[in-house]
């Protein structure tokens, strides 16, 4: 089976506790194991992976993006700032799908900016946890061509 990484970057560990008109009101583990089903339906693997802080991430993507065939990844507040998590996307040569729970288009100016998408093939923003759903999605029609 092909291994897809799903990454999580800074508050996320918080999700079903942070705000939930902007995030929905399911966790982080509930998150990635309604991926986990969805991907596995389609053959793929899941390696999940969560941390506040950008190194870790980047070490993660360095790790592990040699064995995987794609990348979900939600940077948290790093898509407005991360050129470091962007190099790193970009140098894993893996397709990547970015995520964001809620619409970073109408929220706050400084939000909508994303410096991590050009490093990928797709963003989804603004449709809480379905949206990781439609990632698995996006990649595995990529990923099939």
């Amino acid at each position: 089976m092909s291994a897809i990484l799903l990454i999580h970057g800074p508050n996320l560990n918080r999700l079903g506790a942070r705000d939930n008109k902007h995030y929905g009101e399911r966790s982080l583990s509930d998150i990635e194991a309604g991926v986990r089903e969805s991907a596995k339906k389609l053959g793929y693997d899941i390696k999940t992976f969560q941390s506040n802080h950008e190194g870790a991430l980047i070490d993660f993507l360095q790790k592990e993006a040699p064995k995987a065939s794609g990348i979900i990844i939600n940077p948290g507040a790093l898509t407005h700032y991360s050129y470091a998590l962007h190099d790193a996307l970009v140098d894993s040569r893996l397709p990547c799908v970015e995520v964001h729970l809620s619409d970073i288009g109408s929220r706050e100016p400084w939000r909508r900016n994303s410096v991590t998408a050009p490093a990928c093939i797709s963003q989804i923003s603004g449709k809480k946890e379905s949206g990781y759903l439609e990632a698995v999605e996006i990649l595995h029609k990529h990923l099939v061509k």
